[in-house]
């Protein structure tokens, strides 16, 4: 059930699109649909995970070898989370389907199914590793849905995302210590397991680290101002993210971890404390805020932090409160927050200043208003009264000395007074009283919604009444939370009249002089827009931010230049250093293996030495690439000779493949290098031959010195039984670190993308004497088309034999020298050839999608690492005897599958660089040279060739 339930909601993402696409606004119906049907399976559930106390488990392995798989489990706790991920979540997008105008709205209904799955997936997880991915997953989905709403919301979005970014990377911390330590990454296993909590040291360090994940999610002080920030997000997604899901991911996690932290006076005292100056802070800014929204953000920060604080006390009866406020608070906040959606459609405003005798015009939205904001204030009989006066009773029995209990339930009716003036305050001043609207505005005329628009508001608000009155059908689910969060078994009965007692003093007080405080201060309006407080979290968040990146520039101005030589002087003065510590202190090395070195070492060497040397010393640009290109092929030889004939074949293709790409730019940059002073040369010269023999005599030295590592050894040894391939190079980059080489497929097609996405945005320098028109005389040399013909033929014949020989590598790979990367390469080199027989750029232009080759490499390596789930992990290679019609049997496997994608990539990413980097944007006039019977390359270079007139745009009158 728990895997159906993931993939029922990772289809709904899936198929959003098509939803959108067909429905528009309307596609929050279908969804709302599934949503529903999910709340009543896990609803159907509760007499096993609730009554029996037995939870639902699965496991499937994910990355066996890492020892982490897919744990899902849902006991008590994650019945309740999963309840209002689904629940809430089916209201609000029904809400959503007539909060916005009519019209596609793809992007919020993928994000919001997004976040929905990132929560159930969250809630679910008995493994810390799924749970951190999930987790990081509703960060992303959160930014996303905040910045969607317009410019104005991306610099909110973006404080969000680098704060929540940061609790992310404090639970990845915990994560990695947890495992480390425990050496499991079961989540349960963990928090059973009592030997990592008896190091005091160690829990402290974990339990700091979780409550900064804890307090970043849930909006905590003094990481308080990013949920109001975070309002300039739809009100659907305010109602869903910030009152029911999102920031109740960090309430989770708090009770998650009671367990291994509950007794950690540490967690007891950070807990309560931060959640208690939250709770009145936040309870205070609501009071001041004029804006609908702000106000229920505030008053969410509050909320949050009295549950903060309960959690901390860490008692089952504590527990017992949290659970109940939890589900209360779901109920009462996206209650209020569509209420606030509602009136700002409506009436075009959230103003309260300019709002007022809504009740006459939009009585049942006055009702909704009035019943979430009754529960939120805790009047009887609502759920908002009893989960109240459990907090209230919790928190004097706060650990701790024998006056921090008192202390914190002084905090707490204190925060409470606050939440009854604000919420008095949210429903006078916009429903009561007379009407502040300007007579003929779209205030003073405004009507109540459609009943599709306020019905899940209703629907919401009266599961409040409803739970309030029946309250003891919740007594199973607080009992099986707080014995999941405690480990001790609770038999709490929730009932609406506990007689008199102290939590209910506490609550008369917190009616009563809250009462008081909305009648003195005319509801808040005396309070409302006054800074109190000098600074502002946001503002705090920007100066910090600006200093950060002003540290980074300084920092960066450190080594920021475009001299090769001041980023080649640290590696270069390592190397000598390196080099004399070895001499002065004399290394002792151990005897060579054999004979270290032979003659035709020595002359490729000294091959290599004189193409490096004149190519030190030309001044001629092309001439320096082609002796580059002597030094590299003289080491693709040597590799050869050594026997590495797929390292020596993928270094031959790649020098002849950089030096077309190279050309290529070379046309657009001066022919000669500019000229360097003496004195300089000699120093560069001293610092490059020191750093050469160093580097030298230290290979020469080494070699031969050591056997075969043990990791070269089982290569060698296991990979045809492992593999059922003999190519021992192929088979380690495509079944045993294929996760390595689809990284780096992934960073290949990305940089084939941002050629193409640089390259459109700025261009690139024109070539040379694109803005000069060629006129041959009656003596002219050939025409381009003339000079082409023998390359044009040869291609012909000699392009089809490249791709036949390059799929003819691909099939080999596993088994003989070849693979995806060298057949690409030479599928490459074949387009390679096609593109320079052509005479011009315009008809070199390869005309393949070339960007959908690079996508469809990706997505092939991707889709056979999928397949290796059905053997139980991403890219673990399938394999399979298929018998042949003539005898034997061909091996199959999925890592062929895996080089396919290699190989498409690699031949998208050569196609991009050729018509990208070869095409010259610049220069127009290209065509008509061409048309004319003219080759503009020769004419670039026979510019003081007697047979050939070179017009400027001067001589010309600038006439073409």
């Amino acid at each position: 059930m728990l895997l159906l339930l993931l993939i029922v909601l990772a289809v709904t993402v899936a198929s959003t699109p098509l939803l959108d696409r067909f429905l528009g606004r309307n596609a929050g119906w279908p969804i709302a649909a599934v949503f529903l049907a999910l709340t009543v399976m896990v609803a159907l559930q509760a007499p096993q995970v609730l009554g029996a106390g037995v939870p639902l488990e699965y496991t499937q392995p994910w990355m066996p070898r890492l020892g982490v798989d897919l744990h899902l489990r849902m006991d008590g706790l994650g019945w309740m989370f999963t309840m209002l991920v689904t629940g809430i979540g089916a209201l609000i997008m029904a809400y959503s389907t007539r909060y916005f105008p009519s019209g596609r709205r793809l992007g919020f209904y993928f994000l919001m199914s997004l976040f929905a799955f990132a929560m159930a997936g969250l809630v679910l997880a008995d493994d810390v590793v799924l749970l951190f991915v999930f987790w990081e997953i509703t960060t992303i989905a959160s930014f996303y849905l905040i910045g969607l709403s317009g410019p104005s919301a991306s610099r909110p979005a973006i404080r969000t995302f680098l704060l929540t970014a940061m609790g992310g990377l404090a639970l990845l911390g915990a994560v990695v210590l947890l495992v480390v330590r425990t050496g499991t990454t079961q989540l349960s296993v963990i928090l059973s397991d009592t030997a990592w909590t008896q190091d005091t040291a160690f829990v402290s360090v974990v339990a700091l680290l979780v409550i900064v994940a804890v307090f970043s999610k849930s909006a905590q002080f003094p990481f308080h101002y990013w949920l109001p920030d975070a309002m300039a997000a739809s009100t659907p997604v305010s109602a869903y993210l910030h009152a029911a899901a999102m920031v109740k991911a960090g309430i989770y996690l708090a009770m998650r971890f009671t367990p291994a932290f509950g007794d950690l006076f540490l967690w007891n005292v950070l807990l309560i404390s931060a959640g208690l100056i939250t709770a009145v802070m936040g309870a205070f800014f609501a009071l001041q805020q004029n804006d609908l929204k702000r106000l229920a953000a505030f008053s969410t920060v509050s909320q949050l932090g009295l549950l903060v604080a309960v959690i901390g006390v860490g008692t089952p009866q504590a527990l017992v409160a949290a659970s109940v406020h939890t589900v209360a608070h779901a109920l009462f906040k996206s209650a209020l927050f569509m209420v606030v959606g509602l009136v700002d459609i409506q009436t075009g405003t959230r103003d309260i200043r300019k709002l007022g005798g809504l009740r006459r015009r939009m009585p049942v939205t006055a009702l909704i208003a009035a019943l979430a904001a009754l529960s939120m204030s805790g009047i009887p009989p609502l759920l908002g009264f009893i989960s109240k006066e459990s907090l209230f009773e919790s928190f004097l029995h706060a650990p701790g000395p024998a006056w921090f209990g008192p202390l914190a339930g002084v905090l707490a009716v204190s925060a409470s007074v606050l939440t009854f003036a604000y919420s008095f305050r949210f429903v006078y001043r916009t429903f009561f009283g007379a009407s502040r609207s300007e007579e003929g505005t779209k205030e003073a005329t405004a009507g109540e919604a459609r009943g599709s628009f306020w019905a899940p508001a209703i629907v919401a608000s009266l599961g409040g009444v409803l739970l309030g009155l029946t309250v003891p059908i919740l007594d199973p689910l607080v009992n099986e939370v707080a014995a999941n969060t405690t480990h001790v078994t609770s038999d709490a009965h929730l009932v609406l009249w506990h007689g008199f007692n102290a939590a209910l003093v506490m609550s008369m007080a917190a009616i009563g002089l809250g009462a008081l405080v909305a009648s003195r201060s005319r509801a808040g309006d005396a309070l409302a827009g006054r800074d109190f407080v000098p600074v502002s979290g946001v503002g705090v968040f920007e100066s910090l931010y600006s200093g950060i990146i002003r540290l980074g520039k300084r920092t960066g101005d450190l080594t920021r230049t475009d001299s090769p030589a001041f980023h080649l002087g640290a590696p270069t003065v390592l190397i000598v250093a390196l080099a004399a510590v070895a001499v002065i202190f004399g290394v002792d090395l151990p005897p060579a293996a054999g004979q270290t070195s032979f003659g035709l070492d020595w002359l490729l060497v000294g091959l290599m030495a004189a193409a490096v040397l004149a190519a030190v010393i030309t001044r001629s640009r092309m001439a320096g690439l082609a002796l580059v290109g002597v030094a590299g092929f003289t080491v693709a030889l040597w590799l050869l000779f050594l026997g590495a004939f797929d390292v020596a074949l993928t270094q031959f293709l790649v020098e002849i493949l950089t030096v077309v790409v190279a050309v290529l730019v070379l046309r657009r940059l001066p022919k000669k290098f500019h000229p360097v002073k003496s004195g300089r040369k000699a120093l560069t010269a001293v610092i490059a031959v020191a750093a050469g023999l160093s580097a030298g005599i230290a290979a020469f030295a080494l070699t031969g010195r050591r056997e075969l590592s043990p990791a070269a050894e089982y290569f060698l040894e296991n990979a045809p039984a492992d593999t059922g391939g003999t190519n021992v190079v192929n088979t380690i980059l495509v079944d045993y670190r294929a996760l390595d080489t689809f990284g780096e497929l992934v960073v290949l097609g990305v940089a084939g993308l941002i050629i193409i996405a640089v390259l459109h945005s700025s261009g690139l320098l024109p070539v040379h004497g694109s803005r000069r028109v060629v006129v041959p005389s009656s003596n002219a040399a050939f025409s381009a088309e003339d000079n082409t013909v023998l390359m044009r033929t040869v291609g012909r014949y000699l392009m089809p034999l490249l791709v036949l020989w390059s799929l003819y590598l691909l099939f080999r790979g596993h088994n003989e020298p070849g693979g995806g990367f060298i057949a690409g390469l030479v599928g490459g080199s074949a387009f390679a050839l096609l593109y320079l027989a052509a005479p011009s750029d315009k008809r070199a232009k390869i005309r393949l999608a070339y960007p959908a080759i690079i996508a469809s490499g990706v997505l092939i390596a991707a889709f056979s690492g999928f397949l290796g789930y059905a053997d139980g992990s991403f890219l673990r290679p399938l394999h399979a005897e298929i018998p042949l019609a003539w005898g034997g049997y061909f091996h199959f496997t999925t890592a062929f599958v895996f080089d396919i994608g290699v190989y498409l990539g690699v031949v998208g990413v050569l196609l991009t660089a050729l018509n990208e980097l070869g095409l010259d944007r610049g220069s127009p006039q290209n065509g008509e040279a061409e048309n004319a019977g003219a080759d503009p390359e020769k004419g670039r270079d026979s510019e003081t060739d007697r047979d050939t007139t070179v017009l400027d745009d001067s001589t010309t009158g600038g006439k073409r």
